[in-house]
C-alpha cells in the first residue's frame, strides 16, 4: 500500500504544472517533460498490472492444487473456528455424511458426530490450546445412519502472529483397520490350532511307536501263559482221574488218608478248575489289551475304496446292538445316503462301532435312554454325528477324551484306547473327530471325512 501511494504522488507530480507557468502558455520544453513523465507512469502501471496478473494466476493455481488434494483425500478433514463452527470440509466428509461443503459451512461440528463423540470434541476445545490430541476415536454419523468410526488427530490453528483461530481435525476411517486386525486374529488362531494339531500328531506318533514296542514285548510272554494254561487244563483232568483212582484203590490206608486230609487234596482239586479258568480269563484279557495296543499303533492297512458312511453306520448299530446287555436304548437314525467317502471300510466301521458303544454305555440304566445318529454332506465333506441323552462329558475332560488311556469308565471296563484309536484312524483318512456337549444334555461326537463321488 505504501508503494502504491508513492506511485500515485509521482503521477500527480507528473501531471501538475510548474507554478511559474500557471496561466501562461506552456513552452515546448514543458510539454515534452510532461509527456515523458506520463510515459514513465504508464510503463510502471503496465508492469505492475502484469505482475499482479501473474501473482493472481499463481494464486489460482495454488488454490486448484489445494482443492484437488483435499478432494482426493480418503481421510476426513474439518477446519473449525474458535466457536467450533465448520469453515472447511473436504470431499471425504461429503462422501461419508452425504452433505455438501456449502451446506456444512457455519454449522457446529458436533452435529456430525454421535453423542459420546460430542463430549470428546468439547474436551478437545478445552485442551487443544496446550497440546495436540492424537489417535482419539470418534464416530461420524454416516449418510444412511450407519456409524463411521474414525481415528482422529486434532491440532490448533493459529495466524501469523500466533493468535488461536480454531482447530483442524483429521480423521482416518478405522473400518479397514479393524477388518485387517480381525483377519490377522483369525489367521493367528488357525495357526495356533494347526500348531496344536501338529504337536498332537507328533505326540501320537511317538506314543504309537512306544506302544508298538511294548505290545510286541508283551505278546510273546502272554502267548506262553495262554498256551500253558490250556495245557494245565488238560493236565488237571488227568491228575484228577489218577487221584480218584488212587483213592478208590487205597482208600483204607490210614497213612494215605491222613496225608489226603492234611494236604487238603480234595479242596485243591476243587480249586484247580476255577483257578485255571480265572488265569485263562486274565490271559485272554491281557491278550485283548495287547491287540488294542497293536491297533492303536498300527498304520492303515487294506484297500482304500468308496464306501457309504450311512450303510456303515447301520451295520455298526446292528453289531453294537447284539452285544448290549439289558434294555436296548431307543435309536434315532437320520442318515440319508449315499454319504460316499474313500476309506478303509473295516477301520471306519471300527470307529463307528466305538462311538455307538460309548453312546450306549452313556445311557445304560436310563429308562428314556436314546441314541441319535445324524449325517449329511456338503460339497467337500461328509459328516456324521453320534449323540446320546446321557450325563455328557465334564467340561474339564472335553480336551482329554482323545488322549490315550484316558477313560471315565470304572476300572476294568475300559482302557481308554477306543477314542484314541478312532481319532488316529480318522486323522489318517484326512478327516476330523470332535467331542462336545449338547445344550439339551448328553454328549455328541462329530465325524468328518472328505467327500467322494459315489461309485457308478
Amino acid at each position: 500500500m505504501a508503494g502504491r501511494g508513492r506511485r500515485g504522488r509521482r503521477l500527480l507530480e507528473a501531471v501538475e504544472l510548474p507554478p511559474g507557468l500557471a496561466g501562461e502558455a506552456l513552452g515546448e520544453a514543458a510539454w515534452i517533460d510532461v509527456i515523458r513523465k506520463m510515459d514513465e507512469v504508464y510503463a510502471d502501471l503496465v508492469r505492475y498490472q502484469v505482475e499482479l496478473e501473474e501473482k493472481n494466476a499463481a494464486l489460482e493455481e495454488a488454490q486448484r492444487f489445494i482443492a484437488s488434494v483435499l478432494a482426493s483425500m480418503s481421510d476426513v478433514l474439518l477446519v473449525v473456528d474458535v466457536r467450533c463452527r465448520i469453515q472447511r470440509a473436504n470431499g471425504a466428509v461429503e462422501r461419508f455424511t452425504g452433505r455438501s461443503e456449502a451446506a456444512l459451512l457455519g454449522r457446529p461440528v458436533h452435529l456430525l458426530f454421535d453423542r459420546p463423540s460430542r463430549e470428546r470434541l468439547r474436551a478437545f476445545a478445552a485442551r487443544i490450546r496446550e497440546a495436540p490430541v492424537e489417535d482419539c476415536e470418534l464416530t461420524l454419523r454416516g449418510a444412511d445412519g450407519r456409524p463411521v468410526p474414525l481415528s482422529v488427530n486434532c491440532t490448533a490453528r493459529r495466524d501469523g502472529d500466533g493468535r488461536f483461530l480454531g482447530m483442524v481435525l483429521l480423521g482416518r476411517p478405522v473400518g479397514e483397520l479393524r477388518r485387517a486386525y480381525a483377519e490377522l486374529d483369525r489367521a493367528h488362531r488357525e495357526l495356533k490350532q494347526a500348531q496344536a494339531q501338529l504337536v498332537h500328531s507328533e505326540k501320537m506318533a511317538s506314543l504309537g511307536r512306544l506302544v508298538a514296542g511294548v505290545a510286541h514285548e508283551l505278546n510273546n510272554p502272554i502267548s506262553f501263559v495262554y498256551g500253558n494254561v490250556h495245557a494245565l487244563g488238560r493236565y488237571r483232568e488227568r491228575i484228577v482221574r489218577y487221584l480218584t483212582l488212587v483213592h478208590e484203590r487205597f482208600g483204607g490206608d490210614s497213612e494215605l488218608e491222613q496225608a489226603r486230609e492234611a494236604l487238603r487234596i480234595d479242596r485243591l482239586l476243587e480249586d484247580l478248575a476255577p483257578l485255571l479258568e480265572g488265569t485263562l480269563e486274565g490271559a485272554r484279557r491281557v491278550s485283548e489289551i495287547v491287540q488294542d495296543l497293536k491297533r492303536f499303533s498300527a498304520e492303515a492297512r487294506g484297500p482304500v475304496e468308496p464306501c457309504d458312511l450311512a450303510e456303515l453306520a447301520r451295520t455298526a448299530w446292528a453289531w453294537t446292538a447284539k452285544g448290549v446287555r439289558g434294555p436296548l436304548p431307543r435309536l434315532v437314525m437320520a442318515v440319508e445316503g449315499p454319504l460316499t467317502v474313500r476309506a478303509h471300510r473295516g477301520q471306519i466301521q471300527q470307529v463307528l462301532m466305538n462311538l455307538l458303544q460309548n453312546a450306549v454305555d452313556a445311557v445304560a440304566g436310563r429308562e428314556d435312554g436314546a441314541v441319535e445318529v445324524r449325517g449329511g454332506r456338503t460339497a467337500a465333506q461328509v459328516w456324521l454325528e453320534v449323540a446320546d441323552n446321557g450325563p455328557g462329558i465334564p467340561e474339564t475332560d472335553l480336551g482329554r477324551v482323545f488322549d490315550p488311556f484316558f477313560t471315565t469308565k470304572p476300572v476294568g471296563e475300559g482302557m481308554g484306547l477306543g477314542l484314541s484309536i478312532s481319532y488316529g484312524i480318522v486323522e489318517r483318512h484326512g478327516g476330523s473327530l470332535e467331542a462336545a456337549n449338547r445344550p439339551q444334555g448328553g454328549a455328541v461326537f462329530t465325524l468328518r471325512l472328505p467327500a467322494a463321488a459315489p461309485p457308478p
